[in-house]
């Protein structure tokens, strides 16, 4: 997924994690009558913990929800130009990873068994943003122009790649460059190397604070991505083998525990209230200033569901997808790509009632 600069967060909020150690291992605890009660730690690396999409993950931390679920998380993010999240999971670097749902499909085209656990948005968050001379304003537009994507092969280029075709374009007609995120992606624009890049905020504000680039394609709100893509567009989830799971479940259960929790929480707080309780680098540096990231937040705030359900319908969107962009599907079967049966419990554990209408799986 997107690369960007890297931030290691662990459950104190600020170490640095090593990837040479691999699984989850217990620490214990005193509960309140005396006896020892095992913590499962597990880590997770997402693919850029500081982007707006994936801010769900590190809210979590931030609200003390993990340690709240018995779970004690060891976070970190992808390097630019390093091995991305659901790459990592899946090689066992790391327990879990905070990336899009299509890559379940990508992995099991390959026959790794990889599953999402718990969907955390329903669109992409992404904006094709074009720079002001390009001339671009619908995915036709796109013919003969450079598109900046966050790596080559990446969910950026994939997404890319089917909005073009809606459009009758297809890779052939545009060319595409890896251009990261972040200041590397608003280098592309202001060095027009990339006439357009497909990007989400906080990059999105920098770009429109400076009067470099406008947004010539919404993927970031629901509606805009219904319109571009045809439906839902499940895209932040979490991600992990098949095989861990199984030998894991309940260190999967608080995870997703936890996760429920910050959704709801995301549902009933403002943008601003998120953004207080994210780390201040996230929210305000040397791209963004904290009015506009949470200008964009309370535009985009919608992406995310406040259950955790996968969307009814949206899994054959991303099946449409693949399919489109040349992967064999032949072997995937979509209900074995995704599970509610977490959300389930964990929203019953809330005693809340599930407002998305879930997908036909349960695990």
């Amino acid at each position: 997924m997107i690369k960007n600069k890297i931030y290691a967060v662990a459950a104190t909020g600020a170490m640095a994690l090593s990837l040479a150690a691999c699984g989850s291992t217990a620490a214990s605890s005193t509960s309140t009558n005396g006896s020892a009660a095992p913590i499962p730690t597990v880590k997770m690396m997402v693919g850029g913990i500081d982007k707006q999409i994936y801010l769900p993950y590190e809210l979590a931390q931030q609200l003390g929800f993990y340690q709240k679920y018995g779970v004690k998380m060891e976070l970190s993010t992808e390097q630019q130009g390093g091995v991305g999240a659901e790459d990592a999971m899946a090689s066992g670097q790391v327990d879990m990873a905070g990336a899009w749902y299509v890559h379940t499909v990508d992995f099991q085209s390959k026959g790794k068994d990889v599953i999402n656990l718990v969907q955390l948005s329903g669109a992409p968050g992404e904006r094709i943003m074009c720079g002001t001379d390009s001339g671009v304003h619908s995915a036709a537009d796109l013919k003969g122009k450079t598109v900046g994507v966050t790596d080559l092969g990446s969910g950026t280029d994939e997404l890319t790649q089917f909005v073009a075709s809606k459009a009758g374009i297809t890779k052939s007609d545009y060319h595409t460059l890896a251009v990261g995120a972040g200041s590397t992606a608003i280098a592309a624009i202001q060095r027009k190397s990339a006439d357009c890049v497909m990007t989400t905020q906080p990059t999105v504000g920098a770009l429109e604070s400076k009067n470099l680039a406008y947004p010539a394609i919404d993927l970031a709100t629901a509606a805009g991505a219904t319109k571009a893509l045809g439906g839902d567009w499940p895209a932040a989830g979490l991600l992990a083998n098949a095989s861990w799971v199984k030998s894991h479940e309940d260190a999967a259960q608080k995870v997703v525990d936890a996760l429920v929790a910050t959704m709801h929480w995301i549902a009933t707080h403002s943008a601003a209230e998120i953004a207080d309780k994210l780390p201040a680098s996230y929210v305000q540096n040397s791209t963004i200033s904290k009015d506009q990231y949470v200008a964009g937040l309370t535009t985009d705030k919608d992406q995310f569901l406040p259950d955790g359900i996968m969307p009814a319908g949206g899994p054959k969107v991303i099946f449409a997808m693949e399919k489109g962009n040349g992967v064999d599907t032949s072997k995937v079967t979509i209900a074995n790509t995704f599970t509610n049966k977490y959300a389930i419990a964990a929203n019953k554990l809330e005693g809340l009632t599930t407002t998305t209408t879930p997908a036909g799986a349960d695990g």
